[in-house]
């Protein structure tokens, strides 16, 4: 899998979840019935800490400046903006060529390029710390509790 096509599976990833958010807040507001707002809210949530998660991991392989970084991040906070964002990035090749596992002639610039570089190489491992990672994250959220608090 390719840093385009992770970051492009993700992005569609996101807009499912916000089409479940939107229609559980549609559900709650014509019916009362809270509980699709709670299942969709949650899966949203989720894929969002994922989605931000591989827009800084593609950053970095791909050296985006921070500010594309900030700006792919926030993209998912617009209902469907990824799928924008993704469209962007693309045209501009900023999500073009395979994942660097070499230092390239321009070296790793920073510790973050070494540490991408070797979690790329390892991707089981990779997989595994940002899953023990994400769910840290989605469970301390969790418990601070919903966003307008209850």
């Amino acid at each position: 899998m390719t840093p385009r096509s992770l970051y492009r599976l993700v992005a569609f990833a996101e807009v499912v979840t916000w089409t479940l958010l939107i229609t559980g807040l549609v559900l709650r507001a014509t019916t009362g019935w809270a509980l699709g707002v709670t299942i969709g809210g949650g899966i949203h949530g989720f894929v969002f800490l994922a989605y931000a998660a591989t827009a800084l991991l593609v950053g970095i392989d791909r050296r985006w400046h921070p500010g594309a970084v900030f700006l792919a991040v926030a993209a998912a906070v617009i209902p469907y903006a990824t799928i924008v964002a993704e469209v962007v990035l693309d045209r501009r090749g900023m999500l073009a060529g395979d994942w660097r596992r070499k230092p390239d002639a321009a070296g790793d610039r920073t510790p973050l390029d070494g540490l991408v570089r070797w979690f790329v190489d390892r991707p089981v491992l990779l997989i595994a710390v940002a899953a023990v990672a994400l769910v840290g994250i989605f469970a301390a959220l969790l418990l601070a509790g919903p966003p307008g608090g209850r």
